[in-house]
């Protein structure tokens, strides 16, 4: 660039830092602004990383508990949570603090503080030292992310009332917990606390957990929970609750109507995210915002002030890391002058509870509720040889292919490494695939992998390994 272009990028998640650091490779003269030491985030400081940490520690203790079923048994765990907590934290400092030395590297000008507009070209930075500095620039790009949601009437005040960052925390194992809200969160971090000894409880609304993901790949997930979580209340809300020496008094009405008080040790609120604007000084540029809070963008990330970009959860659902990382590509490459689009045809999605649920593109329930014509294929983990060996039947893979072209619209599955195996899915909906493709693509034996492949000889009724008759 014969002149450098001035990106302040505000905020350093996922997509902040992916934002900055490709800004810099791209030769552009950029800062990053954020609260915490280093990059990292929501996600690296109080989200995807830490909880998978733990969520992995919750696989090993549930493998060792299944491993009596094999003629191996160990002993109860001895859990020392002092030292979990470190690991943990071990974790998120080692990746963060990584970034830091990457930004450095890249000559990124870090600045740890808030920043606020005083108009599309002028920030003010309040930063972590105390000091306040004025800093011009040609582009900024928002990527503050998102908040955790709350329910006012609910907010009590308590240490034994967690969230989705104090639970990550772990205070201490208490002996029961109540999770209110049947979403991927809750489950997550329900499953970590189940799996150290605590009898967890959940509360959803909805009629079933997960509201919004396919019925398919959720029911051998409920199975599961039904039986190692004390208890699963649907239909079911939180009227009210209470803070007594013995813990938390939740008042709850069941899906009969039936309101009863229950004490548990600990209580974790996780109903959800929202985007967080206030403070930003949104008001004094031309940015604009939807109904629903978000600011509102173009498929270029632009926002409707021409010299401010957004991404990632402030910028619109689905608030993933993964979408904010590849929306920070796009928003560069604009500001360097690329004719670059936001227009994935999936974005994954993935939760990481035992058994895993992932899924990209259409869902089931989508085609129906658009009217779109559609055909399923579904391969049961327990046809799977590679499954068995795992001693885990609990799982399937499905595809919703086009009855037309049988190009492959959407991908989803339940299973142990559900996760690492949705990419398949996304590759194949992008590259517009179809259901001949994935049959005549040679998959390893034997794996779990393998099951994408006989999903597509089932649509075919040629499957070796499951019999389901020709359409």
């Amino acid at each position: 660039m014969s002149e450098k272009i001035k990106l302040t990028v505000v905020g350093g998640g996922p997509g902040g830092y992916v934002a900055a650091f490709l800004a810099a490779d791209l030769g552009m003269d950029v800062t990053l602004v954020d609260l915490e030491k280093n990059p990292g985030g929501v996600c690296l400081y109080r989200g995807c990383i830490p909880s998978k940490a733990l969520l992995h520690v919750a696989k090993l203790i549930h493998e060792a508990e299944d491993a009596k079923n094999w003629g191996i048994e160990f002993g109860k765990p001895k859990i020392d949570i002092n030292k979990l907590r470190d690991f943990k934290n071990n974790v998120v400092n080692k990746l963060t603090g990584g970034l830091g030395q990457i930004s450095k590297q890249r000559k990124v000008n870090f600045i740890q503080g808030r920043a606020s507009f005083i108009n599309s070209s002028l920030l003010k930075i309040e930063k972590a030292d105390g000091q306040t500095i004025e800093h011009s620039s040609d582009k900024v790009i928002v990527a503050t992310g998102s908040v955790i949601t709350t329910i006012p009437s609910l907010d009590i005040k308590s240490k034994r009332l967690l969230n989705s960052t104090s639970a990550l925390d772990l205070p201490e194992i208490p002996k029961s917990l109540l999770v209110i809200g049947g979403g991927y969160i809750g489950l997550e971090l329900g499953s970590v606390y189940q799996a150290l000894g605590t009898k967890v409880s959940v509360v959803e609304m909805m009629p079933g957990l997960l509201p919004g993901a396919d019925r398919d790949l959720v029911n051998y997930l409920s199975m599961r929970i039904k039986k190692s979580f004390a208890e699963v209340m649907l239909n079911s809300k939180v009227l009210g609750m209470s803070e007594t020496k013995a813990g938390i008094n939740v008042k709850i009405q069941d899906d009969k109507g039936s309101v009863t008080d229950k004490v548990y040790d600990y209580v974790l609120m996780s109903i959800g995210r929202k985007p967080e604007t206030r403070g930003l000084g949104l008001e004094n540029t031309k940015v604009t915002l939807t109904d629903r809070g978000w600011i509102k963008v173009d498929r270029q990330l632009r926002t409707t002030d021409p010299d401010i970009f957004a991404i990632g959860d402030i910028a619109g659902e689905p608030m993933l890391a993964h979408k904010a990382s590849h929306e920070a590509r796009v928003a560069v490459e604009v500001i360097a002058g690329h004719k670059s689009y936001f227009e994935p045809l999936a974005i994954p999605a993935v939760v990481f509870t035992d058994p895993e649920i992932a899924w990209a593109g259409l869902t089931e329930e989508q085609a129906k509720k658009e009217g779109i014509k559609y055909e399923v294929a579904k391969f049961p983990w327990a046809a799977s040889g590679r499954a068995v060996t795992l001693d885990r039947n609990d799982g399937v893979t499905k595809l919703i292919v086009d009855p037309y072209t049988q190009r492959i619209l959407g991908m989803g599955l339940c299973g142990p490494g559900a996760g690492e195996l949705i990419s398949e899915g996304v590759l194949a909906i992008e590259m517009g695939a179809n259901v001949t493709d994935l049959k005549l693509t040679i998959h390893p034996h034997p794996t779990l992998s393998e099951t994408i492949m006989d999903a597509a000889e089932v649509f075919f009724g040629q499957s070796a390994h499951y019999y389901r008759p020709k359409r």
